[in-house]
């Protein structure tokens, strides 16, 4: 099977490329570094099956950042049969920078001219015909979001495949060219393959090239340094780096036909940033986007018009559909979608209930109970799951992302961190293991430390179910606040949270230089229907496997240990807390004391300690432990019906005591605690040894401590809040003295 490979720089649509070629569900952002790590999939429109390598979006091929290694690598050891180098044709110069480079490389190249509908809506026009001869390789015009062209992509990928390729170079200045034929013409004799990139990089004395010839590196030296005066100044690298840019000037920018030549142009998106990234209200903005967006997934009162509407105006008493679509007002999107799965849910539990009447008590309870209550309780927050990930793709997908990260490098950068850190952070609300994969791109590893650390605190999908549970059993149980509120605050409490622990390790343990952060803000742009279609739907599969696999496993054991007792004696479900899940439960319940969730409690106080420790193999573990447990004590306490995850905590609520601050103490512990396993295995890998990756344990224990003690002690007495104040302001004193201190010794 034929080999292909995308390159190019980040944001010139490549996965959105890899996505409609293959279709693939692999993630579209549309920042820089999203994609970090090569993705593979198969093209089957061509006479044969082609193999597509999406590789991770890259600006040269030196070795500065992960990714531009990982790109490099792939091209020069892996040996593709074609590199298609996409570029963004609205920015045609600086996109073709990278392609002078892979021109070096002895493998076949097309290029595909991406976005044309959007150079061809501005009144420019690329001659592609021109520009083909020019660079000696196929070009073709596409555009990977409408799928144009694609077919055509290929089928001339297909054909140079076929055809052997060497590279060669646009460096004109002859004794620059005399120079690096010299070195090729050395490294041709030591049999290395792809010479003129090679020796177009060793004479830049690129570091990589340096590790991998030291005997041809020596004579490369040598003859800079005695025709340094004569030919290469100081900066070698750049010199070449400048004669490309000049070879592009003269030779290909000369295809490009601008409508507006002498005459600036503000787009669209030049006017959208004046306002969205406002030095003042660019992030007062997003904070409002933000609550807009948890609005719509979240609120049982949609626009707050609950209080001028007639009461039970569409509860739709009586019937299977009753408070579905609202009771005294409007549910937003997301809540009717969570309704009507549970309604679904709830007519299979009783239809499995009625078959297993006649069965053992045993049987039974196993069935609805354990396997059914426990995954009904998980599965039923799927929708507002799809519902928050979709906004998020669409501010991902659109650009807007970019310029958050833009926003906030300016605030961030006063504190130690760039702009560039924030990026894998956000991209912690989808999933934890690729923001952490993401920390590659950044330079400065005490940084890139730092952000991986702060990463689990940006509350990913699988912790929503934990917000949305007990925020609905806050509301329903104590009659305070709105769902969508209490589910914003304690998302903005997560960041706040990463942001200050971040600070704190940039200004103490981790302290170091703050990298530059340069960075391109892409055009916004209507994200394209069936990306997003894609992407729920890989959120959606993978979201039902975990259900049916880890969840369904930890339900099963959850519900055997909560029923039999050490002597392993079958216990009905009212002696549940004598049984071996009690047992433990009760041993760890003092640990949590402090938090409000803890010996404080009654005697079944001790399964809000057991969901918390099972939260650390899945945090959706979290709700459905209590939704099996729930559902075994519904024959205890009948006041509150257990369907669904809410209702689980709801009778929970009833059955242990627990306190509003206690509950609220439980979320923030388990957003801020050690992450499920996947992300603990790819921190892990991210760490540089396994001593930083103990003490990253140890950081988010004693971090979830700290927040969730701190919540539940100011709750219940709020002067302790003064105790807290005064040990921060010391805290700021006592890293102030020092960092005073330090920089006096070193000055």
């Amino acid at each position: 099977m034929y080999r292909f490979c995308l390159a190019g720089n980040p944001n010139s649509g490549k996965t959105t490329l890899f996505n409609n070629l293959t279709g693939s569900t692999a993630h579209v952002g549309n920042w820089p570094g999203v994609t970090v790590d090569k993705k593979e999939g198969v093209y089957k429109k061509c006479n044969e099956p082609i193999a597509i390598v999406d590789l991770p979006g890259i600006y040269s091929l030196s070795p500065y950042t992960s990714e531009e290694v990982i790109a490099r690598n792939y091209i020069l050891d892996e040996k593709p049969d074609c590199v298609i180098n996409i570029i963004d044709a609205t920015n045609l110069e600086r996109n073709l920078y990278l392609t002078t480079q892979i021109l070096e490389i002895d493998v076949p190249v097309v290029l595909a001219l991406n976005m044309m509908d959007a150079v061809e809506k501005r009144g420019d026009s690329i001659d592609a015909g021109e520009l083909e001869k020019r660079l000696g390789i196929p070009v073709v015009k596409i555009s990977a979001l409408k799928g144009t062209n694609l077919d055509k992509l290929m089928d001339r990928a297909y054909e140079t495949c076929k055809q052997k390729r060497e590279g060669i170079t646009v460096i004109e200045d002859q004794a620059l060219k005399h120079f690096i034929g010299d070195v090729k013409i050395a490294l041709e004799g030591q049999g290395v393959l792809n010479p003129m990139f090679h020796a177009v990089k060793l004479a830049e004395l690129d570091e990589l090239e340096v590790l991998m010839h030291k005997d041809t590196v020596n004579m490369v030296e040598a003859f800079k340094k005695t025709h340094q005066d004569e030919i290469f100044g100081d900066d070698f690298e750049a010199l070449v780096a400048d004669a490309r840019y000049k070879y592009i000037t003269k030779y290909f920018s000369p295809t490009l036909k601008r409508k507006n030549k002498d005459k600036f142009v503000v787009t669209p998106s030049d006017k959208a940033d004046k306002v969205l990234t406002h030095k003042i209200w660019g992030i007062p903005i997003f904070l409002l986007i933000l609550f807009a967006i948890f609005h719509l997934t979240f609120s049982e009162n949609f626009l707050f018009l609950g209080g001028l509407l007639p009461e039970n105006w569409v509860s739709l008493e009586g019937t299977a559909f009753e408070g579905v679509f609202g009771a005294g007002g409007i549910n937003a999107p997301g809540v009717v979608l969570m309704n009507l799965l549970e309604v679904l849910t709830t007519a299979i539990s009783d239809l499995v209930a009625g078959w297993l009447s006649s069965a053992p008590q045993w049987v039974g309870g196993l069935i609805c109970d354990g396997i059914l209550g426990g995954i009904f309780a998980i599965m039923s927050f799927l929708p507002q799951i799809l519902v928050l990930f979709l906004f998020f793709s669409i501010l991902e997908d659109s650009g807007y992302m970019a310029r958050i990260a833009f926003i906030l490098d300016r605030a961030l950068r006063k504190f130690g961190l760039s702009g560039r850190a924030f990026i894998p952070m956000i991209m912690g609300f989808g999933c934890s293991v690729p923001a952490m994969i993401n920390t590659r791109t950044l330079a400065d590893d005490k940084e890139k430390l730092a952000t991986v650390r702060v990463i689990p605190f940006f509350s990913c999908g699988a912790k929503l179910p934990i917000l949305t549970a007990v925020s609905g059993a806050i509301v329903a149980s104590f009659g305070v606040g709105n769902v969508d509120v209490i589910t914003y605050g304690m998302y903005i409490l997560g960041v706040v949270t990463a942001l200050v622990a971040v600070i704190l390790m940039r200004e103490t343990t981790l302290k170091g230089d703050i990298p530059p952060f340069i960075m391109e803000l892409p055009s916004y742009h209507a994200p394209q229907f069936k990306n997003l279609m894609m992407l729920l739907w890989d959120k959606a599969k993978h979201f039902i496997k975990k259900a049916f696999t880890i969840i369904l496993a930890s339900t099963i054991v959850i519900w055997f240990v909560s029923h039999f007792s050490f002597s392993w004696e079958f216990l009905p479900d009212e002696m549940m807390d004598q049984s071996i899940l009690g047992g433990i439960g009760k041993l760890l319940q003092p640990l949590f004391t402090p938090l409000g969730f803890g010996s404080q409690l009654n005697s079944m106080g001790w399964v809000f300690a057991v969901a918390a420790i099972t939260g650390l193999i899945a945090k959706e573990n979290v709700v459905s432990t209590l939704g099996t447990l729930a559902a075994c004590l519904t024959s205890v306490i009948i006041d509150v019906e257990a369907d669904g995850g809410v209702g689980a905590v709801s009778l929970m609520i009833q059955g242990t005591g627990i306190t509003l601050p206690a509950l609220l103490a439980f979320i923030a512990f388990n957003m801020t605690t050690i992450p499920c396993f996947a992300a603990v295995a790819a921190a892990r890998g991210e760490s540089a040894n396994k001593k930083t990756f103990r003490w990253t344990l140890v950081f988010w224990l004693a971090t979830s401590y700290i927040v969730a003690s701190g919540i539940y002690l100011i709750g219940s007495f709020w002067w302790v809040s003064f105790i807290y104040l005064a040990v921060a302001v010391a805290v700021a004193f006592i890293i102030i003295a020092y960092n005073k201190k330090r920089f006096s010794k070193v000055k």
